[in-house]
């Protein structure tokens, strides 16, 4: 998996790296076929403060690309939501590809 992370307006510091990449393990575990990952971390210069700071992420599976962004007042819980919508994409699509094969396998039989 090709992992890639940059900032917008924004240092990626050692420990907001590790920890981007310690939430996007629980993708590649739900599904292995992950080829690439690119996230963007942007701070926003907003008069409001809520919304202010982005976390945007594609994601390349054989198959599918994949897209999420979050917006937050705290850069850690965009993250968090933005992994788990994409925690929830990487599901339904490997829910997907089982169901896909598992009925061509049912008509191979029945006929």
């Amino acid at each position: 998996m090709n992992l890639t992370i940059s900032g917008h307006h924004l240092e990626v510091t050692p420990a907001l790296r590790s920890y981007v990449t310690t939430k996007l393990d629980r993708i590649s575990r739900h599904f292995d076929q992950v080829v690439d990952v690119k996230v963007l971390l942007t701070v926003e210069k907003q008069k409001e403060k809520e919304g202010r700071q982005r976390a945007e992420c594609n994601i390349h599976v054989k198959g599918n690309d994949m897209f999420a962004e979050s917006s937050h007042e705290d850069l850690y819980a965009a993250v968090d939501e933005l992994v788990d919508k994409l925690d929830r994409q990487v599901v339904r699509h490997k829910d997907r590809l089982q169901q896909h094969n598992h009925v061509g396998a049912k008509r191979v039989m029945v006929m």
